[in-house]
């Protein structure tokens, strides 16, 4: 049995012509796609883009780590599925990501205009090493700080609790802020806590 070929429009994204009617012999194929109908670059960087859909799962956890930075790869997450109409319940430049934001001297603007431009997070995280002047050692000691972080105060550790009453009334186990998103992304997306 032979396999049928598929000529691709884009060798990039890997994506198949609409009409598989019009496949000729290989000599045939020589000639550059062109598209019948005019699509903005943006539009294709968006499509090719990685999203993760918000509404139909939560976007990485906190504890993992992107070049050493927590909290970034969530963060990132939730620009992309802002961007694509994606986000659900979630926030780009929440108070969260303005930890990272205000350790790195980033700005959302800054972060927001990458995920635009369609960078992978490995194209993000070296722009941010271009413009961001931290040590590996800062940046660890920052993430395990962050890791470890729980309430402060106690207006913050009565609405941890709350949350955790509310999430997960029988455990005892939980006690940083990374702890309680996790719970909480968990129970949302339909598990038992």
């Amino acid at each position: 049995m032979g396999v049928s070929p598929v000529i691709f429009a884009d060798a990039r994204a890997r994506r198949p012509c609409h009409n598989q009617a019009s496949v000729r012999p290989l000599a045939l194929t020589l000639t550059p796609y062109r598209p019948s109908i005019d699509i903005s670059r943006s539009i294709l960087r968006l499509t090719r883009m990685n999203i993760t859909d918000l509404t139909q799962r939560p976007p990485r956890s906190p504890r993992v780590k992107l070049g050493g930075y927590v909290i970034l790869p969530r963060m990132l997450d939730k620009g992309r599925a802002q961007l694509a109409g994606k986000a659900g319940e979630y926030h780009f430049a929440c108070p969260l990501d303005q930890r990272f934001l205000s350790f790195t001297g980033l700005s959302a603007e800054d972060i927001a205009t990458l995920l635009k431009q369609g960078k992978s997070d490995s194209e993000v995280l070296a722009w941010i090493r271009e413009h961001v002047n931290k040590g590996e050692w800062e940046i660890a000691a920052w993430s395990e700080y962050h890791n470890g972080r729980g309430p402060s105060d106690n207006e913050s550790r009565e609405h941890f609790n709350e949350s955790i009453q509310k999430l997960a009334p029988n455990r005892d186990d939980l006690v940083t802020w990374f702890d309680l998103l996790e719970v909480d992304d968990y129970v949302s997306f339909g598990g038992a806590a």
